[in-house]
């Protein structure tokens, strides 16, 4: 059985150093600092993305536990193992895993990414919709309309700020590390990924990959995913960003 998180206040995972309201079913648009008091008045309805992926969660969980029920009787033994994960209440999942080798299928947006060693699907809805995580690293995915009229190396270019403002806020200063033309998903790509420097820490890396993936037939939608990894010790390796970038394919294939 599913479970679903109980409204109340947790961390934004767009802003760390704030708390949003979660409604039990989507994020709000409610935002506070830690320890405001007071919950907002309720919001109406779910978002398209959260109605869509509760259809999955059921399936999502009860792979999961004949998978972990199998791997406990090869060993041997009772204990459960937990995964350390925040909030403890398990919210429902955006997204599928298939078998190996292990891939994150990401539907709403048609396409699928690798997952790395150490990166989960994000227990997360949110508006910005964050599909994959790890430690001190955060993957987001989002569709445009195929008649948005601009080709990809404008919309990375457009989103990147966008995405460091959103990813990490109070942004001091960046330097552009890439920016240059790939091809992903069997069509063009473009990607844009800067250094950023914050107010407290490391920094961060963050990049900005717009592409249009061959779905074969009719014009394509646009895609951009975006990617913000801590610097330093705490975060991923930037090697992970190339490898998650280079083996995005289109669900179809």
């Amino acid at each position: 059985m599913s479970r679903t998180l109980p409204p109340g206040w947790y961390p934004d995972p767009d802003a760390p150093l704030l708390e949003r309201w979660w409604d039990g079913t989507a994020w709000t648009d409610h935002r506070r600092a830690p320890g405001a008091p007071g919950p907002p008045r309720a919001a109406d309805g779910a978002s398209r993305r959260a109605k869509a992926l509760a259809l999955t969660t059921s399936g999502i969980v009860l792979l999961a536990a004949i998978v972990s029920g199998a791997f406990a009787l090869a060993r041997g033994e009772g204990d459960d193992v937990v995964a350390d994960t925040a909030p403890t209440v398990a919210s429902p999942l955006p997204t599928t895993v298939s078998p190996a080798p292990s891939r994150l299928v990401d539907e709403l947006d048609g396409i699928s990414l690798p997952l790395p060693d150490g990166w989960v699907p994000s227990a997360y809805v949110t508006p910005d919709n964050v599909v994959m995580t790890t430690d001190g690293g955060r993957v987001f995915t989002r569709t445009l309309p195929a008649d948005s009229g601009r080709a990809p190396a404008a919309l990375a270019k457009k989103d990147i700020p966008q995405a460091a403002d959103t990813s990490y806020g109070g942004i001091r200063s960046h330097r552009v590390v890439r920016s240059e033309r790939v091809a992903v998903a069997g069509g063009a790509g473009y990607l844009v990924r800067w250094r950023v420097k914050t107010a407290q820490g490391p920094g961060a890396y963050v990049q900005s990959l717009a592409f249009a993936p061959d779905r074969g037939g009719g014009p394509p939608d646009a895609v951009v995913v975006r990617f913000a990894f801590d610097a330093g010790p705490d975060g991923p390796p930037l090697a992970d960003m190339d490898r998650i970038t280079g083996g995005i394919r289109p669900v179809d294939r």
